[in-house]
């Protein structure tokens, strides 16, 4: 019985040493997402922050200071849902080398793209992709925009 047991013992050992072993894939954009809408909902600015990209967090110390307030006062008020949403809803995952989305239904019903990027391995969610991307939108739109109004002074 003690030699069964000692092989018990020696073969549990084995397994949790194998799967403390194997690396650790990395979490996907959803689950990212999941991770940081708990976070939202826990008020945990600590772990928001982490799983918001470098250049993110950049943009919010440049917000911050601008406003005179904090980049916790910022991250905080800019998250991708309201904090009273009771269900947060999202669809479409695509990833693209180091660069995903994830669509993301706002408090209004309506989707919204969120961008994601791959750093050092992990997926951040990209705010500042957004706004790049909302930027883009708008500058093709007023491009688009000039040109009518350009075709309509050409004609005699």
């Amino acid at each position: 019985m003690l030699v069964c047991s000692k092989f018990i013992v020696l073969f549990v050992s084995l397994l949790l040493l194998g799967a403390c072993s194997r690396e650790k894939t990395p979490a996907t954009p959803i689950e990212t997402f999941q991770t940081y809408t708990k976070a939202i909902k826990q008020k945990d600015l600590k772990t928001m922050k982490l799983l918001l990209s470098k250049p993110t967090l950049e943009m919010h110390e440049m917000e911050a200071q601008a406003r005179g307030t904090t980049v916790d006062e910022i991250v905080k008020r800019e998250t991708l849902f309201t904090e009273s949403q009771t269900r947060v809803r999202f669809r479409n995952e695509k990833i693209e080398g180091d660069k995903a989305t994830l669509e993301v239904e706002n408090s209004f019903g309506s989707w919204e793209t969120v961008p994601f990027v791959k750093e050092n391995g992990e997926w951040k969610i990209d705010k500042k992709g957004f706004a790049n991307l909302l930027i883009e939108e708008n500058e093709k739109s007023n491009k688009e925009l000039d040109d009518l109004i350009n075709q309509g002074k050409q004609q005699p």
